[in-house]
């Protein structure tokens, strides 16, 4: 498991660094101008219900359902399990495409109500929401023959499959002059790249034999069981996206350059949540389906624990960098073109922010693990409901004296709530929540992201005086000084307080 999580993560991480190449373009070609936020919003928009019915909701409740489908009945019979979801999936999708593409002034209206104020963002909006939306029926179907890959213990294509949107993004924004904006060159790029995506999964389905099959949808007991643990999981999603259509809505009202800054603070803290957290949910939930459809219990809770134990440990550099130097992260990587020293300030303090509830978010997914695999997708839904509550309450008070800066901190606080409501409810249930190894780890991890803390400060002091006299490339060259001395003192500490032999066995996945 832990080498699929490895897999996941390096096919992740070199989605994400082409995603930084995209994020450095767009930043020099978009800025943080009327544009910048119209694009933003409207590629926002069908990544909210991408995640709601596609990534969030659907692979928590189709990955379990298919696992045991496989195990208990068979190849054959799972093989059309998931035929028939797909036709479930291709009819859903057209209907709310239909919709929103009759409709794109009320949604665009709905979401973001304060670009009624501003004309020019506002049809702005309007013309790239109509390109960007089909985008959301491509990656649906994206998700479920990635489901299907991931159950099936083959993960590459479904981790690497968004490096074509970077992709493709770049390549359109590279000949951005042949559009009439940069954002229509930007939206067509996330057209394209779903497309793309697709084409990969479904090739790499059918080379292994697992391609799908259109097949009628029949209302038997799997089905019945899917489209019970389906509903809640919609409801949960729901909740989680609550809290970000809120910062859409919310920042909507705000002055130009909030949006973009919401937007790049939120790509930077992605990078360690889609590369550590993210690749282990992903491998962890059909490793912990397989091990209670197969009875073994304390197999799941051992991989559940040692999942957790190795992501906490990989995050700690990235979590004490957004706290530390978040501005000269983002000075680093975004100040030229069009992207401000101003415009870099804002997105810096906003990462801070996220920076704050980057812990749980990472561990997240390994959290829900237990109650997805067990087919409960009821159980989280209380714990993201109560904290997307709490979490739009603190924006909408935190907004006007901290614009973008209250809403980034917001949600890290109902990040923090729906991680100690998830471990009170493991508890109550019996799951348990890791054991006793990974909690002796807990001191040696806080003393690790304490001294990464001090050691970035003093590097960032050392070399805003060392690079003083640079012509150029000077924020880069103090960003990388920062990289290269945080790398040291990390493997150091990870040496010194993990220890080598321990570090080895729990790469391999025998700690």
């Amino acid at each position: 498991m832990i080498r699929s999580i490895f897999s996941v993560g390096g096919w992740t991480l070199l989605s994400r660094l082409t995603g930084f190449v995209r994020d450095i373009v767009m930043a020099a070609v978009l800025g943080a101008g009327p544009v910048a936020d119209a694009f933003y919003i409207a590629f926002r928009l069908p990544n909210h219900f991408r995640a709601i019915f596609a990534e969030g909701a659907f692979n928590t409740a189709f990955i379990p359902a298919y696992a045991r489908v496989k195990t208990q009945e068979g190849d054959a019979r799972a093989r059309l399990f998931a035929g028939e979801i797909l036709t479930g999936v291709v009819i859903v999708q057209v209907a709310l495409l239909v919709f929103a593409l009759a409709a794109t002034g009320w949604v665009v209206g709905t979401l973001a109500p304060g670009l009624s104020e501003d004309a020019e963002r506002y049809e702005l909006t309007l013309g790239f929401t109509r390109i960007t939306f089909p985008y959301l029926g491509l990656i649906a179907l994206v998700t479920l023959v990635g489901g299907v890959l991931n159950a099936n213990e083959r993960f590459w294509a479904a981790a690497s499959a968004s490096i074509l949107l970077n992709v493709a993004m770049v390549g359109t924004l590279s000949v951005a002059g042949l559009f009439p904006t940069a954002g229509d060159a930007a939206a067509w790029g996330v057209l394209i790249s779903g497309f793309l995506q697709l084409g990969l999964l479904v090739f790499d389905a059918e080379t292994h034999g697992l391609g799908l099959r259109f097949a009628r949808p029949r209302l038997d007991p799997e089905m019945r069981r899917f489209l019970v643990a389906l509903g809640p999981a919609i409801i949960g999603s729901a909740g989680v996206q609550l809290a970000l259509f809120a910062d859409t809505i919310i920042a909507s009202f705000l002055p130009q350059g909030a949006i973009a800054a919401l937007f790049y603070a939120d790509r930077i803290n992605q990078l360690p949540i889609g590369v550590i957290g993210i690749a282990a949910g992903i491998v962890l939930l059909p490793e912990m389906s397989r091990r209670i459809a197969a009875e073994d219990e304390e197999g799941a809770r051992h991989a559940q624990a040692r999942a957790i134990e190795l992501t906490v440990l990989l995050v700690l550099p990235f979590l004490a960098a957004v706290l530390t130097i978040p501005e000269i992260i983002m000075r680093g990587l975004f100040l030229r073109g069009a992207f401000t020293g101003e415009a870099a300030a804002a997105a810096g303090a906003t990462l801070a922010a996220y920076g704050v509830g980057l812990l749980p978010f990472v561990v997240m997914r390994a959290l829900m693990a237990p109650f997805y695999a067990r087919g409960d997708t009821r159980t989280p839904v209380m714990a993201t409901l109560a904290a997307a509550a709490i979490n739009i309450a603190l924006k909408l008070w935190l907004m006007h004296d901290f614009a973008q800066v209250g809403l980034a901190f917001a949600t890290s606080v109902g990040g923090w709530i729906s991680v100690g409501l998830l471990i009170v409810l493991a508890y109550r249930r019996g799951y348990g929540c890791g054991d006793a190894a990974l909690l002796g780890m807990l001191p040696r991890f806080l003393v690790i992201v304490l001294i990464l803390a001090a050691t970035l400060s003093g590097a960032a002091w050392a070399g805003e005086v060392m690079f003083a006299g640079l012509p150029a490339l000077k924020n880069e060259a103090l960003l990388a000084l920062c990289i290269a001395a945080g790398g040291v003192v990390y493997v150091g500490l990870c040496l010194g307080l993990i220890g080598a032999k321990r570090m080895k066995a729990l790469v391999r996945g025998r700690a």
